[in-house]
């Protein structure tokens, strides 16, 4: 006979690295917090948006908190790929993920902001870090003034009586036409809808697949100097 006795959950703490970058004189600037994709790392994803820190601003990467198995066995642990959230098609447990990613991110935010002097606050994320990107700017809007969100869509829903509070968020969405991964059309109407909401909110196309490609880097680039970086 076999009886179960306790049942229960525990917390269990990993290391997760972030680096943070000055660029420019010293004095008050831009903060820039670079969320990476699905399967990346901050050192890949720093090589691809390298041209980014040539703004006079904090750039600060941030490795996101799950680790995926190298089935290769060829990676050390410190190479593997990460993701923001564990997602099983239930809104429940996205919602869930995006949020305990979403503390995890503010809690390292929150450490540096009393040692770096910072103006405002920009999201840059890719693919699942574009959702994260999305899910962050929406809940924790206090911190936010930018978001440039790539390849992903912003999940409005789960903020349908949230959002006034955060239209002064300056939003870009940068979508590829030929993204077969997450279609182009979902992202298009959650930007129509934060327009109807008072944001400035603008979305893009570019000739391109799933892939942060230097378009995407170009036009980021642009944004962020029209916006004062």
């Amino acid at each position: 006979m076999k009886e179960v006795l306790i049942s229960g959950k525990a917390s269990f703490k990993i290391e997760v690295p972030y680096k943070l970058y000055e660029t420019g004189e010293k004095g008050k600037k831009p903060l820039i917090v670079y969320l990476h994709g699905y399967n990346q790392n901050i050192d890949r994803f720093e090589k691809i948006v390298n041209p980014l820190t040539e703004l006079k601003a904090y750039h600060l990467f941030i490795q996101a908190p799950y680790p995926i198995y190298d089935e290769t066995r060829t990676k050390k642990v410190e190479d593997w790929g990460r993701s923001w959230y564990l997602y099983d098609g239930e809104q429940q447990q996205f919602v869930k993920s995006m949020e305990l990613s979403s503390e995890f991110v503010q809690e390292i935010i929150d450490g540096l902001l009393p040692n770096i002097e910072v103006n405002r606050i920009s999201l840059f994320g890719y693919s699942m870090g574009g959702y994260l990107a999305g899910y962050f700017m929406l809940s924790r809007w206090k911190h936010v003034n930018e978001a440039i969100i790539i390849g992903a869509r912003i999940k409005t829903e789960v903020f349908t009586d949230r959002l006034q509070e955060a239209k002064h968020i300056n939003v870009l969405a940068l979508h590829g036409s030929e993204d077969k991964s997450v279609l182009p059309e979902p992202q298009q109407k959650e930007i129509e809808k934060l327009k109807k909401q008072g944001f400035n909110a603008q979305f893009k196309s570019i000739k391109a697949q799933h892939k942060l490609s230097q378009p995407f880097i170009e036009e980021s680039m642009l944004w962020l100097k029209e916006k004062g970086y």
